[in-house]
C-alpha cells in the first residue's frame, strides 16, 4: 500500500522543493526535513558527480545531515548545495560546533548540458540561486515529471524526469523514494510503451500496462543514448525508521537494486548513479536484521516505481529541445491523465 500522497513526503516531516529554469532546461530538487537526518550514500555508476559524500560515509564522525540536494548541470550544478546551505544557515539550522552551526548538504548531479537549453550563463552558473529557490518552494505535495533536477533529464529513447513513490509497511514503518531519471539506458522495453518496472507498479501509477506478451524480439539488446559521461540517475530513499549510519548505508545499497529493476542497462561506465538513504528515526525496527532486510526490499521496489513515474509524467518537449520525446508524446494512447 502506498502512502496518502504516493510521494517521498509520506515520510512524516519531509518535504521536497523543486526549482527549474525553462530557458536553461535544467533545475534543482532538495529534500528538507523538520529534524536532522541520519544518511548514507551508495555510488554505482562510473562517472558520478557528488559533494559532501564524505559527510555520509561510514568513516565520518558526524551522524547528521540537514538536507539532500539533486541537480542538473553536471559539475556546474554542484553549487546548488551552496544555495541550500546558505538558506539553512539563515534559519539557524546546522551541525553545532560551539557557537557556530554548519549545515551539511550532500548532493549529486546529473548531466543535462546538451539538451538544447541555453547554458551560456556567463560568470556564474545559476544553480546556487536555484538551490535557494528550491528550498523556498519545498512542500509535502510536489509535482513530478519535468520539474526540478529532472527538468532537463533524458533517457535512451524518452524524456526523463523527476519521480517519487512510497510504501507503507507493518509496524508503522514507511519508505519513500525520490529520483531524477537521466540514464544512458532505457526505462521501457524495446520499442514498446511497457516499463521494465511493471511488476512493481501499484494502482496503475504509470499506465498499468504490465509486461508485453510475448516479449518483443530484441528487447534485451542494450539501447544507449549519447556519448560517454552524458548520463546519471540520482536518487534519495527516505524512511521513518530509526537507523544507524551503517544501517542507512545498507538501505542505500539495497535500494540501488530498484534502478536495476527499472532501467536497462544500468550502472554502466557511462552513468554516475548515486542513491542516498535518509532516516528520520521515529520508528524502531522490531528485529534490526530482518527488519532492515524487509525495509531495503521495499526501498528497491519503491525506487523502481519512482523511476517509471518520473518518465511517465514528463511533459511534452519544448521547441528547442535536443533530446528524445516525452512518453505521452510517443505513446499518446498508453498514457492517462
Amino acid at each position: 500500500m502506498t502512502g496518502s500522497r504516493n510521494l517521498i513526503s509520506d515520510v512524516a516531516g519531509t518535504r521536497v522543493g523543486n526549482a527549474h529554469d525553462d530557458r536553461l532546461c535544467s533545475g534543482v530538487t532538495v529534500l528538507l526535513c523538520d529534524r536532522p537526518l541520519i544518511a548514507a550514500v551508495d555510488v554505482r555508476g562510473g562517472g558520478p558527480g557528488t559533494r559532501e559524500t564524505d559527510a555520509v560515509s561510514l568513516t565520518g564522525t558526524v551522524d547528521e545531515v540537514h538536507a539532500i540536494a539533486l541537480a542538473g548541470g553536471s559539475a556546474f550544478g554542484l553549487s546548488a548545495a551552496t544555495g541550500v546551505q546558505s538558506w539553512l544557515s539563515e534559519r539557524g539550522i546546522g551541525f553545532a560546533i560551539r557557537s557556530a552551526r554548519v549545515p551539511l548538504v550532500p548532493q549529486a548531479v546529473l548531466f543535462d548540458l546538451l539538451n538544447g537549453g541555453d547554458k551560456d550563463w556567463g560568470r556564474s552558473p545559476p544553480y546556487e540561486a536555484l538551490g535557494r529557490m528550491a528550498c523556498e518552494a519545498a512542500v509535502p505535495d510536489f509535482a513530478l515529471g519535468s520539474t526540478g533536477a529532472g527538468h532537463g533529464a533524458t533517457t535512451a529513447r524518452l524524456r526523463g524526469g523527476l519521480g517519487s513513490a512510497s510504501q507503507v509497511l507493518d509496524h508503522g514503518l514507511i519508505v519513500g523514494a525520490l529520483v531524477a531519471v537521466n540514464p544512458v539506458g532505457s526505462p521501457t522495453i524495446g520499442d514498446t510503451a511497457h516499463f521494465w518496472a511493471a511488476p512493481f507498479e501499484v494502482g496503475g501509477e504509470f499506465g498499468g500496462h504490465g509486461f508485453p506478451s510475448p516479449m518483443p524480439a530484441g528487447a534485451l539488446e542494450p539501447r544507449l543514448k549519447g556519448g560517454p559521461q552524458e548520463a546519471t540517475t540520482i536518487a534519495i530513499v527516505a524512511t521513518n525508521a530509526k537507523l544507524s549510519t551503517r544501517e542507512a548505508h545498507r538501505l542505500a545499497v539495497m535500494a540501488q537494486t530498484g534502478l536495476a529493476r527499472a532501467i536497462y542497462p544500468v550502472h554502466t561506465p557511462l552513468d554516475g548513479d548515486v542513491v542516498f538513504a535518509a532516516a528520520t528515526g521515529e520508528v524502531a525496527l522490531e528485529d534490526r536484521i530482518r527488519g532492515l532486510a524487509e525495509l531495503g526490499t521495499a526501498a528497491a521496489n519503491v525506487l523502481a516505481r519512482a523511476v517509471a513515474r518520473g518518465v511517465y509524467e514528463a511533459a511534452a518537449t519544448p521547441g528547442f529541445w535536443a533530446g528524445p520525446p516525452a512518453y505521452r508524446t510517443l505513446f499518446p494512447h498508453h498514457a492517462t491523465t
